[in-house]
């Protein structure tokens, strides 16, 4: 199947099923599914990759792997996140119903499509990967691969001690400034975009690869400037107060670096 084949097919199917699931979450009056079926998406697309791509079997079979790993787990953790406050919806959209109310539906409507697309855009390693003929690995491939491990990791960990620190009644508006948190006041995005990263490495040995670095420039700018890290910091400052501030001043917002003195 050629390229342009391919991203159409993608593109159409994402668009259908990011309708049906707006349709749900108009049902559940939750909009916040979209972020779980942001994440689950992309398991899709890369199993479609991998079976339909004109690439070297073993190659497509290994970032079909890397992708899907990385999405169940992400999707899943989203899952328990959303669902487990739910009817509750994620202060993020409860924000948008006040910006959109005039017209609200049509726009949200158009929201999860722009998801739709983001999925194909942000995908673009997977195909590039998938189309790669070349029957051996190349070294930019095992690099992108260690890093996606180290990464995936990394968020794990981040996820399970911020997990723990909130599961605590003890930690009530308090801070998560233990384990990588200490370091970071989003270890957890940094470690999503060296996701990305690596998926980007691991494309970069196959023809047209560079476009490939396109999607963790797009996730960095995201992650820093869009829904990542000033949505998490508004929230947290209006949470927690005085004590996100002091923390703001001693730890690093995204890259890890060793804590500074407060003034």
């Amino acid at each position: 199947m050629s390229v342009p084949l391919l991203l159409l097919c993608a593109t159409l199917a994402l668009a259908l099923l990011f309708a049906v699931i707006y349709g749900i979450a108009r049902g559940l009056n939750n909009y916040g599914v979209v972020d779980i079926a942001w994440s689950y998406a992309f398991a899709l697309v890369a199993v479609f990759y991998a079976l339909a791509g004109p690439g070297w079997m073993l190659r497509r079979a290994l970032i079909g792997a890397m992708v899907i790993v990385w999405s169940l787990r992400l999707g899943t953790h989203l899952y328990r996140r959303v669902m487990g406050h739910h009817p509750t919806e994620d202060s993020r959209y409860r924000q948008l119903r006040e910006d959109w109310s005039a017209n609200f539906a049509p726009k949200m409507f158009g929201f999860f499509q722009i998801q739709a697309l983001s999925v194909v855009l942000l995908a673009m390693p997977f195909l590039l990967a998938a189309r790669h003929s070349a029957p051996a690995f190349h070294a930019w491939e095992g690099l992108g691969a260690v890093l996606w491990l180290v990464a995936i990791t990394g968020e794990s960990i981040a996820d399970r001690q911020l997990h723990r620190f909130v599961r605590d009644h003890s930690h009530r508006g308090k801070v998560c400034d233990v384990g990588l948190w200490r370091f970071s006041r989003h270890p957890n995005y940094f470690f999503e975009w060296l996701i990305w990263v690596g998926f980007a490495l691991f494309a970069l040995a196959s023809p047209w690869g560079w476009i490939a670095l396109l999607s963790p420039a797009i996730m960095l700018h995201l992650l820093l400037n869009v829904t990542g890290v000033p949505m998490a910091e508004a929230s947290s400052l209006k949470s927690k107060g005085d004590a996100y501030r002091r923390y703001q001043a001693t730890t690093n917002a995204f890259f890890p670096g060793p804590r500074r003195a407060s003034r």
